[in-house]
C-alpha cells in the first residue's frame, strides 16, 4: 500500500506547468476510433486513466506508439472488436465513450456501465436517449449496454439535463451518420470545445460546440492521418490556484487558459485573493491573510465547476466566519468533508449542502481520498496545516493528476510518496 506524507505547514510559492485536460484526453482517445488511420495527438497527460484507456483500446486492435511521455501515435486502422474488456471499462467513468465511438465505427459496441469516483448516481439515459435517436437499438443487461445500428442517421436530440457525457457520447455517434444532427441543451465545457476542434481538424463537421446548441452534419470518413494537442487542464490550473490561497502563497500557473478559469477568478477575489491575468496563457494567485468567507454553487459551465468544490471547501474551512457550498451536480460529493473534520474542520454537511465555519488552522492526520477531486483537496489541506498528514487511497489521485507530488514540491511542499 502506498501513502503521501506531507510535513506542513507551507506556503507555496513558486511557478507550475499545467498538464493536459484529462477531460478532454479520455474523450479524444476514443474519438480516434473513427479515424480508420493514424493520428498523433500530443499534450496527453500521463495519468492512470489514460493508461487504462490505451490498454483499453489496444485490447479491440488499434495500435498504440508512445513517442514521448505526453504524446501518442494511435492506429486505428484494424479495430478487432467491438466489446472492449469489461474488467477495464468498469473502473472508470469516461469508457462509456467508446459506445458512441464503436458504434460510429463498426455499426455495433458490446461496453460494460462506466466505473469510476463515487460521487452518486450515473444513469446513461441520456446516452441511451441520444443513441437511440439516430437510429440505433439500445439494450442494457448484465452490466453492459449494447448499441446497434445498420447506418446511423442525423436527427434532432434534445437532452433532458445538461450532461457533459451524454452531449460527448451523442457528438462522437453523430460524426459518421448520415444527415444533419442538432443537440439541444448540450453541454458547454472546454472539453467538449476540445473534441470538436479535434474531429473538425479530422474532417468532421462540427459547429456550436461551447453553446447549449450543437450541430453535426455527417461525413462519409474522417482523414486517414493528422495531429492534435490536447488543451490545458481547467480543473488542474484551478486546483493551483485555490492551493495559492488555502497556503497563503504566491504561484504563477503556466499553460492555462484564463477563459476557463472566470468563475473561479471571480470567487478567489471575492474571497480576497489577489489574482493577475498575465497574458491569456498564464495566471498569478497570491494570498496573504485568511480568507473571506463566501458562498458558491456548483453549475456546469461556465459555472463554478464541481471537480473544484472539494478544493475550495478547503479554502472555505479556513475562511474567517461561515461559508456555505451548494451542490447542484453529484448527491455523494461531500465524503471528503468527513476527512477534513480529522483534521479540525467545522463542517455540517446535509444532503447537497454544507456549512463551513472557518478555524485559524488545520492539524495533520491519517486521512482518505474518497475520490479523484477530494484526493486532490486533502493534499493541499495537509500542506497548509500544521504537522503531519498521512493520505492513502492514492490510486484515485492518480487518475487525473500528472506528476502532482513534484509539481507540489517544486512550490515548496514537503510531500513525499511511500511504501507501507
Amino acid at each position: 500500500m502506498e501513502k503521501i506524507v506531507i510535513e506542513g505547514k507551507t506556503k507555496l510559492k513558486g511557478e507550475v506547468t499545467i498538464s493536459g485536460a484529462k477531460n478532454a484526453a479520455v474523450a479524444i482517445l476514443p474519438a480516434t476510433i473513427l479515424i480508420n488511420g493514424i493520428c498523433t495527438i500530443d499534450n496527453i497527460p500521463e495519468i492512470s486513466d489514460i493508461k487504462a484507456y490505451c490498454e483499453i483500446l489496444e485490447r479491440i486492435g488499434v495500435k498504440i506508439n508512445r513517442i514521448s511521455k505526453n504524446t501518442l501515435q494511435i492506429d486505428t486502422r484494424n479495430i478487432s472488436s467491438i466489446e472492449p474488456p469489461l474488467e477495464i471499462t468498469s473502473k472508470f467513468r469516461a469508457s462509456y465513450y467508446l459506445t458512441g465511438a464503436l458504434l460510429g465505427r463498426c455499426g455495433h459496441a458490446i461496453v460494460g456501465m462506466p466505473g469510476g469516483c463515487k460521487l452518486g448516481a450515473r444513469p446513461m439515459d441520456q446516452h441511451i436517449k441520444a443513441f437511440e435517436a439516430l437510429g440505433a437499438t439500445v439494450d442494457v443487461e448484465q452490466g453492459k449496454i449494447e448499441v446497434k445500428a445498420k447506418k446511423l442517421q442525423g436527427n434532432s436530440i434534445y437532452l433532458d439535463i445538461v450532461s457533459v457525457g451524454a452531449t460527448i457520447n451523442a457528438m462522437i455517434a453523430a460524426v459518421l451518420a448520415n444527415g444533419t444532427t442538432t443537440i439541444e441543451n448540450a453541454a458547454k465545457e472546454p472539453h467538449i470545445v476540445d473534441l470538436a476542434n479535434f474531429l473538425n481538424k479530422m474532417g468532421a463537421n462540427i459547429i456550436g460546440a461551447g453553446t447549449d446548441r450543437i450541430r453535426i452534419q455527417g461525413v462519409k470518413e474522417l482523414k486517414k492521418e493528422g495531429t492534435y494537442s490536447v488543451v490545458p487542464d481547467q480543473i488542474e490550473a484551478g486546483t493551483f490556484m485555490l492551493s495559492a490561497v488555502a497556503t497563503r502563497g504566491d504561484i504563477t500557473i503556466k499553460n492555462c487558459i484564463t477563459k476557463h478559469l472566470e468563475s473561479i477568478t471571480a470567487k478567489l477575489i471575492e474571497m480576497g485573493a489577489k489574482v493577475e491575468d498575465l497574458g491569456g496563457d498564464a495566471i498569478r494567485v497570491s494570498m496573504n491573510k485568511r480568507p473571506n468567507k463566501a458562498s458558491v454553487k456548483t453549475l456546469p459551465y461556465p459555472g463554478f465547476p464541481t471537480d473544484l468544490q472539494p478544493l475550495i471547501g478547503v479554502v472555505m474551512s479556513l475562511a474567517e466566519g461561515t461559508s456555505v457550498i451548494n451542490e447542484s451536480i453529484w448527491d455523494s460529493r461531500f465524503q471528503y468533508t468527513e476527512e477534513l473534520i480529522k483534521m479540525g474542520a467545522k463542517i455540517t454537511a446535509q444532503g447537497k449542502v454544507a456549512f463551513f465555519e472557518g478555524v485559524e488552522k488545520l492539524v495533520g492526520a491519517p486521512v482518505h481520498a474518497t475520490d479523484l477531486r477530494a484526493g486532490a483537496a486533502l493534499i493541499v489541506a495537509g500542506i497548509s496545516a500544521e504537522g503531519t498528514t498521512q493520505i492513502y487511497n492514492l490510486e484515485y489521485i492518480d487518475r487525473g493528476y500528472e506528476d502532482i507530488e513534484e509539481k507540489f514540491r517544486k512550490l515548496g511542499a514537503k510531500i513525499t510518496r511511500v511504501k507501507e
